[in-house]
């Protein structure tokens, strides 16, 4: 225990940090990647394709076969990196647990990306802040009005708390790096396969069905602290538990709505609503009440939601984490 405190405190910090630089390769590129082999295997395997049409068992079959070895294959990757790590030196393991912590966080990260969608909005240039905020979004982005470049960034900020914070944390708390690891091959599988279009109806269900059972007590833990956070930096904490307690299923999704439901209840927003995907229209309830409009410098707000969040979940962590070894 004394030892995984040390390891998610250097691992925290590096992530505020130094966030995703260009130059370091990211592990979730590499997920990214053996999704896409396995995903072509399975094709042939199952003669799954364009030019055939599959039944639905067949394609939940592929589908759980490739949720069941990527999160496997990850998991014992790096577990295997870091016996060999620990092999040659017990502080080698110690700095590779450090890095692989660091790098399932993704808090700075997060807080980048959106911000160049703020300087964007600010700088009045739409096509620059639609091309920056479709890095952050699944959405089409196209054709967004200002205000709803505005909306989705916040939307994804506010979502993201809990997949890039807390539930990495929430998992390497209770099984260190590998634990984070096998969390974001599961998250990763769920932004590349677990929608519900043609391609992946079927085929990304136990993708999708995985990432709602990891995420269940996360997106609760992240939201409670949301709202403790909107407290804290003296946002509209009551607000945010109103909205929270009446909004946080008003999404497709188990989870999703949970954090949505805090920040717009903490910013004073409407957010979600209906949506375009992959050129389709996607019929979506509204989260929070609009108490004004949305503007650009709501960007900034949920961007210190997420610090003080993660911060926050952080620290139950760690307290546990030295409850437990004192006992």
């Amino acid at each position: 225990m004394k030892e995984r405190m040390v390891i998610l405190c250097a691992g925290f910090f590096l992530d505020l940090l130094l966030g995703d630089p260009p130059w370091l390769y990211h592990p979730v590129r590499a997920i990214g990647r053996l999704i896409e082999i396995t995903e072509k295997a399975l094709q042939k395997i199952f003669n799954y394709g364009p030019g055939r049409e599959e039944d639905a068992a067949e394609k939940r079959l592929a589908g759980m076969i490739l949720a069941i070895f990527v999160v496997l294959f990850s998991a014992g990757i790096s577990e295997a990196l870091l016996c060999l790590a620990g092999s040659i030196h017990p502080r080698i393991k110690t700095a590779l647990s450090v890095v692989f912590c660091y790098q399932m966080l993704a808090v700075k990260s997060l807080k980048t990306e959106s911000m160049k969608v703020f300087h964007a909005l600010k700088s009045g240039d739409i096509r620059e802040a639609r091309d920056a905020v479709s890095m952050i979004v699944g959405r089409d982005t196209n054709h967004l009005s200002r205000e709803g470049v505005a909306r989705a960034a916040v939307e994804t900020i506010a979502e993201n708390t809990s997949d890039g914070a807390a539930a990495p944390l929430f998992y390497m708390f209770l099984f260190g790096p590998v634990g984070g690891v096998a969390y974001k091959a599961v998250n990763t599988m769920d932004s590349m396969i677990g929608y519900k279009n043609d391609r992946y109806a079927y085929f990304g269900t136990a993708a999708a069905r995985l990432d709602d059972f990891l995420n269940f007590i996360p997106a609760r833990l992240a939201a409670c602290a949301m709202i403790a956070a909107a407290f804290l930096l003296g946002y509209d904490g009551k607000g945010a538990a109103r909205i929270y307690k009446r909004d946080r299923y008003m999404h497709a999704s188990p989870n999703s709505a949970h954090t949505e439901a805090a920040c717009a209840g903490a910013l004073g927003l409407k957010l979600a609503g209906d949506a375009h995907y992959f050129g389709r229209l996607c019929k979506k309830p509204f989260i929070g009440d609009a108490k004004r409009e949305i503007e650009p410098e709501d960007i900034i707000r949920a961007n210190r939601l997420l610090y003080a969040t993660s911060a926050l979940v952080w620290l139950a962590g760690i307290i546990v984490c030295a409850v437990c070894a004192l006992v």
